[in-house]
């Protein structure tokens, strides 16, 4: 008896689990009456012995129709009809026990006891239902007293005919009883594993979003340390880095240094790293504040210079590799340009490590950008190995990483695909096993009315 409050879902789910339940116990029930079937020659021969040899092939017969309904159960067509195969078997003992009460004593006939215990069984062993159970008990109470009509020639008001009615009649009240209370402690019980089990996969889903919560916060934390250290630096480091230009610039206009073409090639080179150095430390300013909430809604900046800024802070591990970028004219974004430098910075790491790895000179990082609609859509490719089909659904995940241990932690794309989500977007992963891998993702069109300010 399924509750009706439960959802189509649970009924489905029920059902098929108390069709195993009722073929499994159908099995063992079958057994089982198949050797007390067999056992009863014993009483046969000590209560009836010039019966015993029709009684004898009778419980054969039963036996078998018992067991060939026992091999039917191995079948699909067998297990979804389980109900009424369970009450057909368990009929035929019934058949038989009245056939011999009518052959025996009648009313006074010690085998009316058998017809009780297949009526408890029923209700108490076997998973049957209960309108099963109440026909069950109706029909074996209707074949005690045919045998006994049968016996008698009519109908006689005997005390063992009366005795023996009212206690089948009991055992076929209390089996439906039972079989009501069984039904519904199956249900209830398949209810709160069912329970249980949600409950289960929700604390694994929870589990896993606080791993990924913890994660994301051990890197916003690092971030913001690494910020927050590149912060306190920017003074003194470009303090230093201006004398140093100043002295170059005077020493240039000097005439002795003129004069000299070798003092002059090594001045204009001593220049050239002063100013690659003023780029990053420009560079980690823009890397170093952030920005969040409201500043992140407002802000803007051109993707370009987000690009030059990422490929230059990457350059000591894209070393031996082409960077090719292909953008169109206007790349004003919105969004914060600190965290986007980050993304770039993780996807050109992760490309230049994956090209090495796969051993595959030359190595080539290519950046294509394109509007579509008020979005510019942003791809970064590289001609490394590529990602294994089996890996390229789980790219995001935090702490998955293809890299030896201790080489990283797997939370660099978690973080980036955060990081464009925030900004409202998506970053997707495109591979060609073994020829090339893609890491694509879009950020917001902003207005011209601040422009000047971004240049």
């Amino acid at each position: 008896m399924v509750s009706q409050s439960a959802s189509p879902a649970l009924q489905a789910s029920y059902s098929d689990v108390l069709r195993d339940f009722r073929v499994e116990f159908s099995r063992g029930g079958a057994w089982t009456g198949i050797v007390l079937v067999l056992l009863g020659m014993g009483l046969d021969s000590a209560l009836y012995p010039a019966m015993l040899v029709p009684f004898t092939a009778a419980r054969v017969v039963v036996a078998a129709l018992i067991y060939l309904v026992l091999r039917s159960l191995r079948t699909p067509w067998a297990q979804e009809r389980i109900q009424w195969l369970t009450f057909v078997w368990l009929l035929l003992p019934q058949l038989m026990i009245a056939w011999m009460i009518a052959l025996t004593e009648g009313a006074d006939s010690i085998y009316y006891v058998g017809m009780t215990l297949a009526i408890y069984s029923s209700g108490i062993v076997l998973a049957f239902g209960l309108w099963q159970n109440i026909v069950f008990g109706a029909i074996s109470f209707l074949l005690y007293v045919a045998a006994c009509v049968w016996h008698a020639g009519s109908l006689q008001q005997q005390a063992g005919f009366v005795v023996n009615s009212l206690f089948l009649i009991m055992s076929a009240c209390v089996s439906a009883v039972f079989t009501y209370f069984n039904e519904r402690a199956r249900f209830m019980l398949f209810q709160l594993k069912a329970e249980v089990a949600q409950k289960n996969l929700q604390l694994e889903d929870n589990n896993r979003s606080l791993a990924d919560i913890k994660g994301q916060m051990l890197q916003q934390e690092k971030m913001a340390a690494i910020g927050t250290l590149a912060a306190g630096m920017l003074h003194e480091v470009n303090n230093p880095v201006n004398y140093c230009m100043m002295a170059i610039e005077v020493a240039i206009e000097d005439p002795a240094a003129q004069q000299s073409a070798l003092v002059s090639e090594c001045l204009a080179d001593a220049k050239e790293g002063m100013l690659r150095v003023q780029h990053i430390v420009s560079d980690l300013k823009t890397f170093a504040y952030r920005k969040s909430g409201n500043e992140l809604e407002h802000g803007q900046f051109l993707f370009q210079r987000a690009l030059e800024s990422a490929i230059r802070l990457v350059g000591h591990e894209t070393k031996n590799v082409s960077m090719t970028h292909d953008l169109p004219d206007d790349t004003l974004v919105r969004g914060d340009e600190a965290a986007i430098v980050g993304v770039l910075i993780n996807l050109f790491g992760n490309a230049a490590l994956s090209m090495r790895k796969g051993n595959t000179p030359p190595y080539e990082i290519h950046v294509s950008a394109r509007w579509q609609a008020d979005r510019l859509h942003v791809s970064v490719r590289d001609n490394g190995p590529g990602i294994a089909p089996e890996n390229l659904a789980r790219v995001f995940e935090p702490f998955f990483t293809t890299r030896e241990v201790g080489q990283g932690l797997g939370l660099g794309l978690s973080i980036s695909y955060g990081v464009i989500e925030r900004h409202g977007g998506t970053l997707s992963a495109e591979s060609e096993y073994g020829a090339w891998a893609s890491m694509n993702f879009d950020l917001q069109r902003a207005n011209w009315e601040d422009a000047d300010a971004v240049r």
